[in-house]
């Protein structure tokens, strides 16, 4: 039982966050009118009218595309994110930049590169910068 108070205490915090943060740039009222969710129970969710009321999934889902999806994250576990899901891929040039990027990693893994085994920091620089365009792709 006291693990989930944690776990509500958490997320309610990480909502306080959100909104402090989503509250820069757009107003209130403007995320409500956007997203169909009530003004005074939005203040709810923000801790902004009493007691902070935790958000359910219903909330979240309608807060998609409204607030930036690296915010919601906080709601999520350590090491989770909200992402969009891409659209348009050419399997086929991410397919090539894929491949591009495991020759240039295996490469760095092979016992003469410049840290042998270990991927030296010019190594890193170099599979970071193939990983932007796999990314891109």
């Amino acid at each position: 039982m006291a693990r989930d108070c944690e776990i509500s205490q958490a997320v309610k915090c990480a909502q306080e966050t959100i909104f402090r943060v989503a509250c820069k740039t757009r107003s209130l009222k403007a995320i409500s009118l956007d997203s169909g969710i009530p003004y005074s129970t939005l203040r709810t969710y923000a801790g902004e009218n009493g007691a902070t009321a935790e958000m359910p999934v219903s909330a979240v889902r309608k807060l998609t595309d409204i607030i930036p999806d690296e915010l919601l994250s906080l709601l999520l576990n350590d090491g989770r994110q909200i992402v969009k899901a891409p659209e348009g891929i050419d399997f086929d040039e991410l397919a090539d930049h894929m491949r591009d990027w495991l020759r240039e990693k295996d490469h760095a893994h092979h016992a003469d590169s410049p840290g042998g085994r270990e991927i030296a920091p010019c190594e890193k620089e170099k599979l970071s910068a193939r990983l932007a365009v796999v990314r891109a792709a």
